[in-house]
């Protein structure tokens, strides 16, 4: 206990040393009292440094709302200014502010009560050139010529996490800025005017930023970092598209400098005569990080072929398993244990043709302008949703012909034993199992065990933490594994199929061997997916995330597009009820004819007298 108290007493005693040591100290050339302080060169000549030059201001830990009208007024020495970690509500008043200085540099650190930039307010500065950071405070608003009059070298407004919107006339009426930070940020969008002569751009951490303004209002932009690596395939192609228009549309003059630019004997050219640029530009590319890598290259979604490939395998997906549930659920017949797990089949295949529509729709609404809208699709509900529905459908469709094919199995090995029959509420039970499964492997990318965010196409494609890894390598063994059973299943089905058939066996061997084709065909499909994706998660991939949208697109669903045709629209029992309810709305239209007929008979009738 005497230790406890001891340790306590150290504690406190360091606490207070360190509280003590961030008290506000009044700058040698200001005069402060209790409530109020004044810098000015009244002060500064009285002060104990006279007329000796102080470049730097800083107050700190000032325990003041507000700092009193003309209280920097006439200091002619300040370089920089530092006010850090105080209680102001408001930026200072820099309207009588004369400093000699050309350059300055204001920076406001930690001032967590200041909430708004006012409009005009660094107007005092305006025969300077000087940089100014407001970082970390609690800016939420900026107002419209909030730097009107002033010439802006650096700006940064990071760290301000409640700021939201930088308005489009912010910087009407500045000269600048040629660098502007708003890293961690929740702006969701820069101004469009104002900016043309900005040469470094910094944005991150900036995750509501999803989306650049129109890359003209950056013309002479130099430099960016930034959150996310598509935003960089903006800057590729906007310049490298502006310097071939450039190139077509130049002078003899421009043509000849560009073609000694070529040889390698101009090299210096344009820094030893810096007017070149106004003459003929360069549109030298942007220094962009983070840059585009294999997982996000810089390429539409789809692209035109792959794009009109997808809604042809869409369409015919949905609307096929759409038909096969219908005839399922609304024929007259008793719904047995095989049609209880084609109706679940086709759940799962139809959850694949949404998917595919869904990336497809994104694909044509962000054709050849994908970088515009990649962060706001990958880290949106869009994709999120498209990658539950993929894996939802993936996992359940594999789920339920794994237990189709146990269900053969286990009926063909038991024909003769009445007893060990499978009932409906068994199968039930075992399905309602698998959509627990089916639902948690769709569930976990959402809630951060891996990431649909990772591609375009909103696959779970993220191995770069153990977790993620882990997910990828259990998702795809027990896949495998299915697939393993289901070979078992039917190895020992053929056994059984070629021995001597007793003859209420005969229609159950006719449906396995029909399975047998349907499924083999299903996890066939699904091989070449298994193979490079084992291969990918092992850090040793095999083809390209452009290829592999390729194999994605053609394998992945093919399956959910054969299966309701194979299983129920080429079927013999399905042409027959389809040509009964045909032969029914036939009947159903010759009687809706005849009763028109004597309905207007009767009419007719009725009118003659």
């Amino acid at each position: 206990m005497t230790f406890q108290a001891i340790w306590v007493m150290v504690m406190l005693f360091g606490i207070l040393n360190v509280t003590s040591s961030e008290v506000f100290r009044c700058p040698k050339i200001c005069s402060c009292t209790a409530s109020s302080f004044q810098c000015s060169n009244v002060t500064q000549l009285t002060s104990k440094n006279g007329t000796s030059p102080v470049s730097l201001l800083m107050l700190t830990n000032v325990n003041l709302t507000e700092v009193p009208t003309h209280a920097f007024t006439g200091l002619v020495s300040i370089r920089k200014m530092r006010i850090y970690n105080t209680g102001l509500r408001h930026l200072p008043d820099f309207s009588t502010i004369s400093f000699a200085r050309t350059e300055f540099v204001l920076s406001m650190e930690d001032n967590v009560e200041i909430k708004r930039i006012p409009a005009n307010a660094f107007h005092g500065l305006a025969k300077m050139t000087f940089d100014i950071a407001l970082v970390s405070c609690s800016i939420k608003e900026v107002d419209s010529f909030a730097f009107n009059g002033t010439n802006i070298r650096k700006l940064d407004l990071s760290n301000n996490r409640f700021l939201r919107k930088l308005p489009d006339d912010a910087f009407e009426g500045t000269t600048g800025p040629l660098s502007l930070d708003v890293s961690s940020t929740a702006l969701s969008f820069l101004p469009e005017t104002g900016m043309r002569h900005l040469k470094k751009l910094k944005a991150t951490s900036a995750f509501a930023l999803k989306r650049l303004p129109p890359l003209n209002s950056l013309a002479e932009l130099q430099q960016a970092d930034i959150t996310y690596p598509c935003q960089c395939c903006a800057f590729y192609s906007w310049y490298s598209k502006r310097r071939q228009e450039t190139m077509n549309n130049s002078s003899a003059f421009c043509k000849t400098i560009q073609r000694v630019l070529k040889d390698g004997t101009g090299y210096n050219l344009y820094n030893d005569h810096p007017e070149l640029e106004d003459i003929c530009p360069t549109y030298a590319d942007v220094k962009c990080t983070p840059k585009p890598d294999a997982l996000n290259p810089c390429e539409d979604l789809l692209g035109p072929i792959l794009g009109h490939f997808t809604w042809i395998i869409a369409f015919f997906t949905v609307f096929g398993n759409i038909a096969v549930l219908m005839h399922l659920l609304l024929t007259r017949h008793k719904l047995t244990i095989s049609k209880f797990l084609i109706c679940n089949l086709a759940l799962a295949d139809m959850c694949m043709g949404i998917y595919l529509m869904l990336i497809a729709f994104k694909d044509c609404d962000s054709r050849r302008e994908y970088f515009n809208y990649a962060a706001a699709w990958q880290t949106g509900p869009g994709c999120g949703i498209a990658g539950f529905l993929t894996m939802f459908s993936c996992e359940l469709s594999v789920y339920t012909l794994t237990v189709i094919s146990l269900e053969r199995w286990y009926t063909i090995v038991n024909a003769l034993d009445f007893n060990k029959r499978l009932c409906m509420h068994h199968v039930a039970n075992i399905m309602f199992a698998g959509w627990i499964f089916s639902l948690l492997v769709a569930v976990l990318p959402l809630v951060g065990v891996n990431s649909y965010s990772k591609v375009s196409i909103c696959l779970p494609m993220d191995i770069d933490t153990w977790d993620s890894q882990l997910y990828v390598m259990i998702v795809l063994s027990l896949n495998v594994l299915a697939f393993v059973v289901v070979c078992c299943c039917y190895g020992c089905i053929y056994l059984n199929v070629c021995k001597p058939l007793p003859v209420n066996r005969s229609s159950d061997t006719k449906l396995a061997k029909r399975m047998a084709v349907l499924i083999f065909t299903d996890f066939l499909c699904k091989a070449p997916i298994s193979f490079f994706a084992i291969s990918a998660s092992l850090h040793m991939p095999l083809i390209s995330v452009s290829h592999s949208k390729i194999v994605l697109i053609i394998f992945h669903p093919i399956n959910s597009l054969c299966n309701p045709f194979l299983y129920t629209i080429l079927t013999r029992r399905f042409r027959k009820e389809m040509g009964r309810l045909l032969h029914r709305c036939g009947g159903a239209l010759k009687l809706f004819k005849d009763q028109r007929q004597q309905l207007q008979s009767n009419l007719r009738t009725s009118n003659t007298k």
